[in-house]
């Protein structure tokens, strides 16, 4: 995974270098079936409806000079679904409810792919370039990565822990990780390129959290710069949402469709250990990220056909992914 330099990450994540550092191989390869039964039974926990608020609040200014933005609270309402399930691979989808409970408006919003004992995962590495990077087998044994992808199912970010589980919570709590701007930023700044971020679940009886641990990084002129520490508490409370039944209906839809989406960006992720490509979008998503979404809500109107649908998105796809040599 890529790391910040070691003086910044030493001072950013002492808890998270801590756990790693405190888990042995041998430790990790003694974990039976029953735990592995445990962390299946915690990732599909996260399924379900929610009421969601999502908080991110900036606490240390680092750069000389800095001022704090605003904090940013804004409450939700989601669905998750369980597109897949193989056994060591979990595959959940988030469906954004919007609108009114009576017209209630569908978007598609992130997903989240679980594999146990993965030999890759993806590496983000600033300036929209991804690497298909190896894990080690001490890394990989017993531990689960979590890939998180954006609404276009482009990869956004990911990193391999095992849970933790406890009678009154289970935990999964990964080091360092980069990922590329969140939305709200990207399309409000200019003066950092990457947050390098530890990103933590954990699932309870009444629903699940995920916290952020995010550093903002400037990558500029050959050097890592930290810009500012933020913490984020995105808080997902079981509920039964009124309008649920329009993201199933949303899903069942449109689910052929991102199937296909989804296979091209697979394409990418099995390709071998060292393998380089880059995304190019801007901050309002009008290159890739509207195009393919709109053309996924073609389909749950009625204006186009899975196929048609998918005839369009890849022109967008193929003009805006590439290779790096």
């Amino acid at each position: 995974m890529k790391f910040l330099i070691p003086g910044l990450a030493a001072s950013m994540m002492l808890t998270a270098c801590a756990t790693t550092s405190d888990v042995s191989a041998p430790a990790i390869a003694e974990r039976s079936e029953a735990d592995f039964q445990r962390d299946r039974e915690a990732i599909l926990a996260m399924q379900g409806e929610y009421a969601v608020t999502f908080e991110f609040i900036e606490t240390v200014a680092i750069a000389p000079g800095y001022e704090l933005v605003e904090p940013k609270h804004t409450p939700a309402r989601e669905v998750v679904v369980v597109v897949e399930d193989t056994g060591d691979f979990i595959m959940l989808q988030h469906l954004l409810v919007v609108g009114s409970e009576e017209n209630p408006f569908i978007i598609k919003h992130w997903r989240q792919d679980w594999r146990y004992e993965p030999d890759t995962v993806l590496a983000f590495q600033g300036h929209d370039e991804w690497t298909v990077e190896a894990v080690s087998a001490a890394d990989r044994a017993g531990a689960w990565s979590q890939t998180v992808y954006q609404v276009d199912d482009s990869p956004r970010y990911a990193a391999v822990a095992e849970w933790d589980h406890a009678p009154e919570a289970s935990t999964w709590e990964p080091p360092v990780s980069w990922r590329p701007l969140p939305r709200r930023d990207d399309t409000t700044r200019d003066d950092y390129d990457t947050i390098a971020a530890v990103n933590r679940h954990t699932v309870t009886g009444w629903g699940w959290i995920h916290e952020q641990d995010n550093s903002k990084i400037a990558l500029r002129d050959g050097t890592e710069r930290e810009i500012v520490r933020e913490q984020g508490v995105n808080t997902y409370t079981r509920t039964e949402l009124a309008s649920a039944q329009a993201a199933y209906d949303y899903w069942e839809a449109t689910a052929d469709y991102w199937a296909l989406v989804r296979g091209y960006f697979n394409a990418l992720e099995a390709e071998d250990a060292g393998y380089r490509f880059h995304i190019d979008d801007d901050a309002e998503g009008t290159l890739l990220y509207g195009p393919v979404l709109d053309a996924g809500q073609r389909i749950l109107f009625g204006i186009a056909d899975t196929e048609t649908a998918w005839d369009e998105a890849q022109v967008f796809l193929n003009s805006q992914i590439s290779e790096v040599e």
